[in-house]
C-alpha cells in the first residue's frame, strides 16, 4: 500500500488500487445484541479472484476510512475490514498508519520459495532481534501456511520445497506478512507480500497480468537471479555444486530483468527518458558455490554484519565486488540495464541454505546456515527510513 498521503491504497492479495473510502467491510456473523445474525454463505468474488470457496459472513459497504461499522442486517459491529476488489481481509491498520509493500520475485530455479523461507525465519528470529523489531503474519492462512507447508519441512525434516508451479492469484493467494519496527514517531510497519509465481511466468505471457499489478503496487522490489544461469558463473562453480538446468535464452538472468523492468514501465506509462523510481534490491543466489573464487578480501568473504543497523559501507563494497564480478560472469548486460531504467538498485550476494542441497534434495548435514539473506530487504527498509543506517 502507499503512505497515508497517497490517495490510492494498494491490496497486499489483488494488488488492486483503490482510495480508502471505498473499503468494505465483513459482518463477525455472531449474534448482534439485538438478536440477529447474519448467515453465512460463499463469497464468489472471493471464489474467483482467490480461489476460497468456504462459507463467511456477508460483505457490506459503509464508510471505509472509519475502523468499525454496524451491519445494515443484523445491527452488529465489526472491524473487518475487506478489499474492494477481491474481499479479502485486510492486514490490522490498513491504511491508518504508514506501510510499505515489498515485492519479493526470482526467476526460474533460482530457490526463491527457499529464500523466502529462509528470510522470514531469519526475520522471526536473528535478525529481528538484531533490529529490535518483530514480523509476523498478516493473516491467519500466512500463518498456518507458512509454519505447516514451507518452515516444518525446510527446518524440522530438512527437506526441500518443490518447484513452484505456474498459477495465477486464483489459484494460489499470496502470503503477507508484517514487519514491525521501533521508528521515531512510532512503530514503522513494512508488508512483504509474497506472490508464490513460477520463474516461468516471468519468462512467458500466462502470468503477464498478475504479476503487473504485483510489480505496479510494491514500493520496493527484490528479484533473486541466479549467477549459476549464466555461462561465465557456470563454469566457475564449486566441484560437486548441482548446476540448474540449462535453460532458454528466455530463463537467462538479463532476459528476466528486462522483462520486469518493460512491465514496470508499461503499467506506469513512464516516458522512456524517465528512470523507475521504485529501490531494486537484486540478490545473485548461491553465492556458496562461488565464494572460492573470490578474493581473500572480497567483502563477500567475511562475515555478514551483525550491528544493530544497516552498514551501508559494508553494502556498497559488496556492491562494487558483484559489480566486477558480473563481466567475469558474462552478465554485463545486468548492469546497463539497472544502471539506465532505474533510479536507486543495489546488487547483493547471498545463499539461502548455505551449502549445496543433497542429491535427494534435502538440507546439507550441517542444517540450514542462511549467509546475507536479510540484505536486500533491510536495504529496501534502509530506503524507506524505516530501520537505522550508518
Amino acid at each position: 500500500m502507499r503512505s497515508l498521503l497517497g490517495a490510492r491504497l494498494y491490496c497486499p492479495y489483488c494488488y488492486e488500487a483503490f482510495p480508502e473510502r471505498q473499503i468494505l467491510f465483513r459482518c463477525t456473523g455472531r449474534t448482534s445484541r439485538h438478536g440477529l445474525r447474519c448467515d453465512s454463505r460463499v463469497d464468489e468474488l472471493l471464489r474467483d479472484r482467490t480461489g476460497f470457496g468456504g462459507v463467511l459472513p456477508p460483505v457490506f459497504t459503509d464508510y471505509g476510512r472509519r475502523s468499525a461499522a454496524e451491519c445494515p442486517d443484523c445491527k452488529g459491529e465489526t472491524t473487518t475490514r475487506v478489499c474492494p476488489a477481491c474481499h479479502s481481509q485486510l492486514p490490522v491498520h490498513f491504511g491508518k498508519v504508514r506501510s510499505r509493500l515489498i515485492a519479493l520475485v526470482g526467476a526460474k530455479e533460482t530457490g526463491k520459495t527457499v529464500f523466502m523461507t529462509v528470510l522470514v525465519h531469519e526475520l522471526m528470529h536473528r535478525v529481528g532481534d538484531r533490529f529490535n523489531a518483530a514480523i509476523s503474519g498478516a493473516d491467519d492462512n500466512t500463518r498456518h501456511r507458512f509454519a505447516g507447508d514451507y518452515e516444518h519441512p525446510l527446518y524440522r525434516e530438512s527437506r526441500l520445497l518443490p518447484p513452484t508451479v505456474t498459477a495465477g492469484l486464483r489459484d494460489r493467494a499470496p502470503m503477507v506478512f508484517r514487519f514491525t519496527t521501533d521508528g521515531r514517531t512510532g512503530p514503522q510497519h513494512t508488508l512483504l507480500s509474497f506472490f508464490d509465481t513460477a520463474g516461468e511466468d516471468l519468462t512467458s505471457r500466462r502470468s503477464v497480468e498478475d504479476n503487473v499489478r504485483y510489480l505496479a503496487a510494491a514500493d520496493g522490489i527484490v528479484l533473486l537471479l541466479d549467477p549459476l544461469q549464466m555461462r561465465g558463473a557456470r563454469e566457475l562453480a564449486a566441484p560437486g555444486t548441482r548446476l540448474p538446468a540449462a535453460g532458454t535464452a528466455a530463463d537467462e538472468p538479463t532476459n528476466v530483468l528486462e522483462n520486469i523492468t518493460d512491465l514496470m514501465l508499461a503499467k506506469a506509462g513512464r516516458k522512456p527518458s524517465v528512470r523507475i523510481d521504485k529501490p531494486l534490491a537484486i540478490a545473485f543466489t548461491k553465492l556458496d558455490t562461488l565464494t572460492h573464487d573470490m578474493k581473500e578480501t572480497s567483502p563477500l568473504r567475511r562475515p555478514q554484519p551483525e550491528a544493530p543497523f544497516f552498514d551501508e559501507q559494508d553494502s556498497e563494497e559488496v556492491h562494487g565486488d558483484l559489480q566486477r564480478m558480473l563481466s567475469r560472469w558474462e552478465g554485463s548486460r545486468i548492469d546497463q540495464i539497472a544502471r539506465l531504467h532505474y533510479r536507486k538498485y543495489r546488487y547483493f550476494g547471498v545463499s539461502a541454505l548455505g551449502e549445496t542441497p543433497t542429491p535427494d534434495n534435502r538440507v546439507a548435514a550441517r542444517g540450514v546456515r542462511p549467509y546475507r539473506v536479510a540484505d536486500p530487504f533491510m536495504w529496501i527498509l534502509g530506503e524507506f527510513n524505516a530501520i537505522r543506517v550508518k
